[in-house]
């Protein structure tokens, strides 16, 4: 695509990838991931899915190059955190050990450049439904499936007609009022974690719903997902966050690349 200056930002956070599944957005964060130059990357959860894998085995070009990108970064000096998520949770086994220059971490804290302390964590562990019941988690993950291969249809007649992508998963999800309850009920959940481990915020993934707001004085972070939203959290060099949705930039990107190819056929 276009060969522009990359983004220099001191962190980058992405979560909930889930390589190995059909709804992944590989190719957008594939054009992220040549797009920005960090020192620290975290991997927050969630970046293969191995629960995915076990039920269809799916693994295009993409994906592997999506790897490939990340250990290039670790290799070229970029420090990348993995904090294993559940969909990756047999990576929990490795907490604590070193594969390509990537160290993982059951969790870890982050100092900001203007020294705020951050718990990295992909949070899971606060989820009631996934801790105490595998089987329900799993049919509401088959369920979340359907959505967005329905979501696959709708915005395939919504770029024929010229709109931008949009979530149907996530508009469902913020209408239906124990989704909403759910959420919230998360979010405090991790901020009251922060407020014990003694930081300043929290950074997190796992519901696909990215944020960035206080609650009772913590800072809770949500760097959502490369499902649905295309969102990732920058830690700029002042120390200061940003959440970015990248879907924009990359269609963007595309056209612009799609009228080169055009051009250059007709000349």
């Amino acid at each position: 695509m276009e060969n522009k200056a990359p983004i220099k930002v001191r962190s980058v956070w992405i979560s909930d990838v889930h390589l190995g599944f059909r709804g992944c957005q590989a190719e957008a964060l594939l054009h992220f991931l040549h797009s920005v130059e960090t020192d620290y990357l975290f991997l927050v959860g969630d970046i293969v899915d191995f629960w995915s894998i076990k039920k269809n085995v799916y693994w295009p070009q993409y994906h592997t190059n999506v790897i490939r990108s990340i250990l290039g970064k670790a290799k070229h000096g970029t420090k990348v955190i993995y904090v294993p998520g559940n969909h990756d949770e047999v990576m929990r086994d490795c907490v604590g050990h070193v594969f390509g220059n990537i160290e993982i971490h059951q969790d870890y804290v982050h100092t900001t450049a203007d020294g705020k302390k951050l718990l990295v964590l992909h949070g899971d562990e606060f989820d009631v439904i996934v801790k105490h019941s595998r089987f329900i988690a799993k049919l509401g993950n088959a369920a979340y499936d359907t959505l967005l291969h329905l979501n696959r249809y709708v915005n395939g007649m919504r770029k024929f007609l010229g709109f931008s992508y949009w979530s149907l998963a996530s508009y469902l999800k913020l209408k239906v009022k124990n989704a909403v309850s759910y959420i919230s009920s998360f979010e405090d959940a991790l901020a009251h974690l922060a407020k014990e481990r003694g930081v300043d915020g929290v950074v997190c993934g796992h519901i696909h719903h990215a944020e960035v707001r206080e609650i009772n004085s913590i800072l809770y972070c949500n760097d959502g997902d490369w499902v649905e939203s295309c969102s990732t959290l920058f830690e700029h060099t002042d120390g200061s966050l940003e959440l970015v949705f990248w879907s924009e930039k990359f269609e963007s990107a595309k056209h612009l690349q799609e009228q080169f190819y055009k051009a250059k056929k007709a000349a």
